[in-house]
């Protein structure tokens, strides 16, 4: 019988080894790496079927195995050797189960090891407001908000509580104390552990990602009541962000919510990792912050004049996406190939490089 807790060990090792952001277990194909936003597979035999339901039962405890064969995918964390964490997806595809590890670093870096913008630090300024952090998947948006936590934690006493899916980053107290629970060990629901966090007497609260109404409803209410909230969405920009929350409610319930948005929202990051010409990824960062302006749009449902007042706030923080690209090009530090790529526009980008 194959032996899989050898072979897991060893390709979390290589893992880990070779810096990678990801490792894919699929049927069909041998071990495959993520590294600085390719797909490189490793040498070998390609994974069988029983291998890949072996490597992936191997991962799993008892309970997880029990609710990965009931609900067809399990997501969870997975410490290895004390030396990384990984945040795991196994699923089925075709009737076969695959493995989705993202390596998640022991350490939570800085914003500016991150080489985010300073503006950023103002969201761990406030003690009431709702942040967002937002871009497509794998983009380092949870990396983005354990930055923000971490400096909080730093720099000042307060209650912080998490709800994650699974839990990624293990934050370690200083000024603040912070507790961390994970949906489905934890708790039941991301709506269940908000609604509970008013009986918890938090400061800050971080939610993983806001994914039905019902949670954005009670996010925006925490902030509006005192809190200051954290949260990610799917989504590619800030317009688009206040788009997708406001239209996930209907139509009776939308000026409600956008006069809630527009008092209690601080600001909005949309982010995208792109491969930097030296090595490894950078971030290309939309920052909208809150101002009257801002909060008169949303108000007022001018959704669309929001990026007119992104591209002329750079005096106070702001930038646009398109902005934050060019100046990745003119500083060499990407392809102008790359930035055309993951621009929302790509003929401004042309012209703000020229």
């Amino acid at each position: 019988m194959p032996d899989y807790a050898t072979q897991l060990k060893e390709l979390l090792a290589m893992t880990v080894q070779e810096q990678a952001s990801d490792l894919h277990i699929t049927v069909g194909h041998s071990p495959i790496l993520r590294i600085a936003g390719r797909l490189l597979p490793l040498k070998g035999r390609k994974i069988t079927p029983e291998d890949s339901e072996g490597l992936a039962m191997t991962l799993m405890i008892e309970d997880q195995r029990q609710r990965f064969l009931k609900g067809k995918e399990m997501d969870f964390s997975y410490n290895f050797e004390d030396r990384a964490r990984f945040r795991v997806n196994i699923f089925y595809q075709r009737g076969c189960v695959s493995s989705a590890l993202r390596l998640i670093s022991t350490k939570i870096k800085t914003i500016e090891e991150l080489n985010l913008s300073p503006a950023i630090h103002n969201f761990a300024k406030p003690t009431q407001g709702f942040v967002l952090i937002t871009g497509p998947s794998s983009q380092g948006k949870s990396t983005t908000l354990a930055a923000i936590i971490d400096e909080i934690n730093h720099i000042r006493a307060e209650h912080i509580i998490t709800i994650e899916d699974p839990i990624e980053y293990i934050f370690e107290d200083d000024k603040s104390v912070i507790e961390q629970r994970e949906v489905y060990q934890d708790t039941l629901s991301f709506a269940r552990a908000l609604r509970a966090t008013f009986r918890q007497d938090p400061d800050v609260i971080m939610v993983g990602e806001i994914r039905d109404p019902e949670s954005t409803q009670i996010a925006i209410t925490a902030a509006e009541t005192g809190h200051l909230v954290f949260s990610t969405m799917h989504t590619n920009s800030a317009s688009q962000t206040i788009h997708r929350i406001v239209d996930s409610f209907p139509p009776e319930q939308q000026q409600q919510i956008r006069a809630q948005l527009s008092s209690s929202l601080l600001g909005v990051v949309s982010q995208r990792l792109i491969p930097r010409m030296k090595g490894g990824l950078i971030p290309a960062c939309e920052i909208m912050l809150s101002t009257p302006a801002v909060a008169n749009l949303i108000r007022e449902n001018k959704i669309h004049e929001l990026d007119l007042v992104i591209e002329t706030s750079a005096e106070i923080g702001m930038i646009s996406l398109n902005r934050s690209l060019a100046n990745l090009v003119k500083n060499k530090e990407i392809t102008l190939e790359n930035a055309l790529g993951l621009s929302l526009n790509p003929s401004e980008l042309a012209k703000l490089i020229r």
